[in-house]
């Protein structure tokens, strides 16, 4: 499933070449910070505010993991200053970091604590399990966004030291709302009559974790490894014996085989967004308390 990049020189000397793909400060008069995917997009807007121009690499609809980058972007992270990602997402993005951006790269695992990945017998027969050992989808977990938010202000601060006080501002700003959405899903999911989640592929783990949930995931961290008979049979048989009435599916994501599933069960489906692409309408916070809804009304929550 994302990564960003920072376009500027220390300090506050702008890039004075021409552009080879993207923007570049020279245009803007300002740093500019490439965004891989939308929750770091939203991350970096919130954070850099007026001081820094924000280009989202994956175009909202688009399934981060299947991202291809055109020349003109992979050019863009050739001049990047700063790279913010998460290593993992996107192996388009992974690559153009490793050949272009070099020590300029902020990966974003890096700056909170991570979950080990489960993967799937699919992902395994296909060697998906040696492309990273950790599970990506951190931004689920909004205490961790906090800790991003804290992050990136400090990182923009360094390179750009002439904004660095209203970068810091900024962040511990976003900081604190992400803190109060942590507090609103704590108290949200503290009583509820199930604790199970059948979810159309374990994007959901550090949600799960914080909130003290039981992940099942018809597929596995790859979106597009198609879920084997048996890993079906086995979430039947669990959503059966925990008595799910709700089975996730999400909006990039073809709902069939979770359609299939719930019919199986005698289950409903409802969306449960992983926020790989901007909720319509909304942003980032909207749209994770949309998710804190559907759980409570799945859960059975009080």
């Amino acid at each position: 499933m994302p990564g960003n990049v920072v376009r500027f020189i220390a300090g506050s000397t702008l890039v004075l070449t021409a552009a080879c793909g993207g923007t570049t400060a020279a245009e803007t008069g300002k740093p500019v910070v490439d965004a891989a995917f939308f929750p770091l997009q939203w991350l970096a807007e919130k954070v850099g505010g007026p001081d820094v121009t924000v280009e989202g690499l994956t175009k909202p609809g688009v399934e981060p993991h299947d991202l291809e980058l055109t020349p003109q972007q992979v050019a863009g992270v050739a001049k990047a200053s700063l790279v913010v990602y998460v290593k993992g997402v996107q192996p388009a993005v992974d690559e153009a970091v490793a050949q272009h951006a070099g020590d300029r790269g902020f990966d974003a695992a890096t700056a909170v604590p991570t979950l080990e990945a489960v993967h799937s017998e699919e992902e395994e027969a296909h060697g998906h399990e040696e492309e990273v050992a950790y599970d990506p989808h951190l931004w689920l977990d909004p205490s961790r966004m906090a800790t991003l938010a804290t992050a990136l202000g400090g990182r923009l601060a360094e390179a750009d030291p002439a904004h660095g006080a209203a970068y810091k501002e900024r962040a511990k700003q976003t900081a604190a709302a992400l803190t109060t959405l942590d507090a609103e899903f704590a108290k949200g999911l503290e009583t509820c009559a199930s604790r199970t989640i059948v979810t159309a592929h374990t994007a959901f783990g550090y949600l799960a974790n914080r909130y003290k949930l039981e992940q099942v995931g018809i597929g596995g961290i790859d979106p597009d490894a198609e879920p084997s008979p048996a890993r079906l049979a086995e979430a039947a048989r669990i959503a059966k014996e925990k008595k799910v009435t709700t089975i996730f599916t999400e909006e990039l994501v073809s709902p069939k085989v979770a359609e299939v599933l719930a019919s199986e069960v005698g289950a409903k489906t409802a969306v449960l967004n992983p926020l790989e692409s901007p909720p319509q309408g909304g942003d980032y916070i909207s749209g994770m308390t949309a998710n804190l809804t559907e759980l409570r009304t799945a859960l059975g929550c009080q």
